[in-house]
């Protein structure tokens, strides 16, 4: 595999990984496996929705196991996936809250609550032998306490659409990503719009993201652009790499 200090990069990450969202996801995984060695990294949510928890999972588990021994990366994605915080107060909250996304689990809360749900999440991984550099927050939106509470932790990055932070000081690095809206058919017309737009501006990047979620696996439409993205990706050069080892061949540069 070429040097990735030396070279451009990609990034694989599955959204929402949870055993509810495995089945959506299982079909495409498979393909990617027969393509070759493709590390990818998977968001994974702790208790989806509050009615999917790991520890009740032990077949999802070890297929995550698997995943693990095969060089992808396990991440904290939130802890429920879902937005249980008091009504929002402000046009904005409103807005961010209920119209862009029900999801925003990490959008409002505190330091202490942020830090509890935090550590929940961290001392799950290590009951499971799971590797945790890293923490996601469900639609990429974190309060000022969770931004506080991460400054206090042992993971090593974050990240919003167009960055990673290094943890604990948020150090930014660029690293856009492609992400759609696969929710009907208008708005996967539009993402795709988009996303070819964005692929041609970020041609030179040194990384590109590529962000999957569990509705873009239901459409035809839109598993068939993420697989021909990826492997056009390959066929130019880049690397495939996880999030963790993106970071570290940087630092290593």
């Amino acid at each position: 595999m070429p040097d990735p200090a030396a070279g451009r990069s990609l990034l694989l990450v599955l959204h929402d990984v949870a055993p509810q969202t495995w089945p959506d996801y299982q079909p495409f995984v498979e393909t990617l496996d027969t393509l070759g060695d493709i590390p990818m990294t998977w968001l994974v949510v702790p208790d989806f929705h509050r009615h999917d928890p790991l520890a009740l999972a032990a077949g999802f588990r070890q297929m995550l196991d698997r995943r693990l021994q095969r060089g992808d990366e396990l991440v904290l994605h939130g802890y429920h996936h879902a937005d249980d915080s008091p009504p929002p107060r402000s046009p904005r909250d409103y807005f961010m809250r209920r119209v862009y996304t029900h999801e925003g689990e990490f959008y409002s809360l505190d330091r202490a609550i942020a830090l509890e749900r935090l550590q929940a999440g961290m001392d799950l991984f290590q009951r499971f032998g799971w590797p945790l550099a890293g923490f996601v927050a469900p639609a990429w939106l974190m309060s000022e306490g969770t931004r506080q509470a991460l400054r206090t932790l042992p993971l090593q990055y974050t990240s919003d659409p167009g960055h990673l932070y290094r943890l604990p000081d948020f150090t930014p690095i660029t690293a856009p990503g492609l992400v759609w809206s696969a929710r009907s058919a208008w708005r996967r017309g539009m993402s795709r719009m988009v996303c070819d737009w964005q692929l041609a501006r970020f041609d030179l990047a040194p990384v590109i993201r590529l962000g999957l979620h569990p509705v873009d696996m239901r459409h035809e439409y839109s598993r068939r652009y993420w697989m021909r993205t990826l492997q056009h990706l390959m066929q130019q050069g880049r690397t495939p790499l996880t999030k963790s080892a993106w970071l570290a061949s940087r630092q290593a540069g």
